[in-house]
């Protein structure tokens, strides 16, 4: 009997490949699997209660990434599904009310004012909303969003904050000094305001600076308290008293002081929830963001691959402006609006601008873009939590903007920094720098400082820039460059005083804006698509989903990073990235 030899790779690689196989048809049977479990919309029985729970960070566009220090989702909640989910929900004869959750909300007072403003039409419908605050801190943010309810309750240790707004600046000026680092900052002449550079030359606010933060944050202090105070019926000024004399510690406090109807447990709220709703089961409430989130990305899948045609454009811009990266890019936004403006059945354009600003190139190629198009159709912007600098800069061609009373906005100003690091390599770590050129300004290093006229050549270049910025503005809205320069020097204001002087049309949020561009667009039926198109993606809708269970099943220790480093490190790398001149706000600031 012959032994017959088989070579080690002629059983290998066929075992190989079919193994590959066996992965991805398996792959396949689990999304298929998933799919049919997670795909199809909510089904809301004959009558319900929406649970809308709200925390983390709340950004235009709903988003879902894989974190892999923590093996976990980042997710962000798009403020377009919370306002469509609740304009949906108000139709929705099923849907009885909202049963209202804030946890630790991210969010500007803009969004925040949005968000309450939606709820507030919610319930022009005649469907309740309760709400209940609880957890370690209850902040001044989340009372704000959730006074809007008919009944607001608290858990009774929980801690409270009521004490007005309030932010802090850390200024780099002594630490660079330190490490022999020194910024050579150019700003456009007479841009006194655009006080973003200076962290990085002063070691506390200019006085220009202060005005300009002190009364933007007043502005929204008194839209704020007037909005709590229409809603809770007492004043505005009883508000102030509260808070400038710290008269809440805790939610008993609010309770006394009728800023909350009452401290309850959890169960206790839930059985109000049932009892108002005249449901008999916890089960019969359903979760408002699966509600919302598959009912808005339902409807956009269905213009995304055809079956149905839109005829209104919504365009997102969000966060800092570049040509290219992963925020708001030149090369995606100019992209749309070429889309959009070529596309017969795009009747009007509603731009969304939710951005500090950034490249002064990247802002210019934008503009281009805008302008274009309001050639052809109207383009109306709708302001966000900001909308400065930049931000501001590309919304100058529309036929009408939008902004909250809170929005930040303006900031007409421009800037450049250019770092000298020499003095550091040198003294710290010992290396120094040569140079041969052909010319005397061949070699533009941050090894060396700028010379005085090198100096005076980039602050032309600036001035130029910034005499182009006013001029943008003056065409736009249609006013002389002296009345520009006046509202302008890298000045911010707040919607509400952004409409006094003529920077915007009107006070709103996006729902406004929308329903503004529909009634000019004239069509019997608006259909809406948002760019950038929503895609069908199963690959995350699956890790989404498994996130869900993990969080229930397991806890991922993290190495947490203290906010502060966290804060800075952030910053740095944005000074990193500024590339050319730049139109940016004139200060990073959180308020509390």
């Amino acid at each position: 009997m012959s032994t017959v030899k088989i070579s080690f790779w002629r059983i290998f690689w066929p075992t190989l490949v079919s193994s590959m196989i066996l992965s991805v048809f398996g792959w396949i049977f689990w999304l298929i699997v998933f799919g049919s479990i997670f795909g199809n919309e909510p089904d809301s029985k004959d009558s319900s209660v929406l649970h809308m729970t709200l925390a983390g960070a709340i950004g235009e566009r709903s988003s879902s990434s894989i974190n892999p220090s923590s093996i976990s989702m980042d997710k962000t909640t798009g403020l377009a599904d919370i306002l469509m989910g609740l304009e949906k929900a108000k139709e929705d004869k099923r849907v009885k009310g909202i049963y209202l959750e804030l946890g630790n909300v991210q969010c500007g007072y803009a969004t925040a004012m949005e968000i309450r403003n939606g709820l507030k039409d919610f319930k022009k419908s005649g469907k309740f909303i309760v709400a209940y605050l609880n957890g370690e801190v209850i902040t001044q943010k989340q009372y704000y969003i959730s006074s809007v309810s008919n009944e607001v309750y608290g858990f009774s240790t929980s801690a409270m904050e009521f004490i007005g707004l309030g932010g802090e600046l850390m200024f780099f000026k002594n630490t660079f000094d330190k490490l022999g680092i020194e910024m050579q900052v150019i700003r456009g002449s007479n841009n006194d305001f655009k006080s973003a550079v200076e962290p990085y030359f002063r070691t506390d606010m200019s006085d220009s600076s202060r005005v300009q933060t002190q009364r933007y944050m007043s502005s929204i202090w008194e839209d704020v308290r007037s909005q709590i105070a229409a809603d809770r019926k007492v004043t505005a000024a009883q508000l102030n008293d509260i808070a400038e004399n710290a008269k809440i510690q805790r939610v008993d406090d609010a309770v006394k002081l009728k800023l909350i109807d009452g401290a309850k447990y959890r169960d206790e709220v839930e059985e109000i929830v049932l009892k108002k709703s005249g449901l008999k089961n916890l089960k019969d409430i359903m979760a408002f963001e699966d509600y919302a989130k598959k009912g808005f990305k339902n409807k956009q899948l269905a213009y995304s691959d055809g079956s149905a045609t839109a005829n209104i454009a919504v365009i997102v811009g969000e966060g800092g402006i570049t040509v290219d990266g992963d925020e708001m890019t030149s090369d995606e936004i100019c992209k749309y609006f070429r889309e959009v403006r070529n596309d017969d059945d795009i009747k009007v354009v509603v731009f969304r601008v939710n951005s500090p600003g950034g490249s002064a190139l990247a802002s210019e190629e934008i503009w281009r873009e805008v302008s274009l198009t309001t050639k052809k159709k109207k383009v109306i912007v709708s302001m966000g939590d900001v909308a400065a600098s930049g931000g501001y800069y590309v919304a100058t061609p529309a036929s009408t903007i939008f902004a909250e009373p809170t929005t930040i906005t303006g900031s007409i100003g421009v800037f450049g920094v250019i770092p000298y690091t020499g003095g550091f390599m040198e003294n710290k770590l010992g290396l120094t720098f040569d140079r041969v050129q052909t010319n005397k300004h061949s070699v533009l290093s941050t090894n060396r400082k700028l010379s005085p006229e090198e100096l005076t050549l980039i602050q032309g270049e600036v001035d130029q820039i910034y005499l182009q910025f006013k001029k943008r503005v003056a065409d736009g809205r249609g006013l002389k460059i002296d009345q520009v320069h006046r509202i302008a020097r890298g000045r911010v204001w707040t919607g509400a005083d952004a409409l006094k002087i003529g920077l915007v049309d009107k006070l709103g949020g996006f729902n406004d804006a929308l329903a503004f561009a529909i009634k000019e667009a004239k069509v019997k039926k608006a259909q809406v698509i948002y760019y950038p198109k929503v895609k069908e993606d199963p690959i995350e809708d699956l890790f989404e989903q498994l996130s869900k269970e993990d969080q229930e099943s397991v806890k991922i220790k993290q190495n947490a990073v203290p906010k502060v480093i966290e804060d800075l490190t952030k910053r740095l790398m944005k000074l990193d990235s500024y590339t050319g001149i730049q139109m940016r706000m004139p200060f990073d600031i959180d308020l509390h």
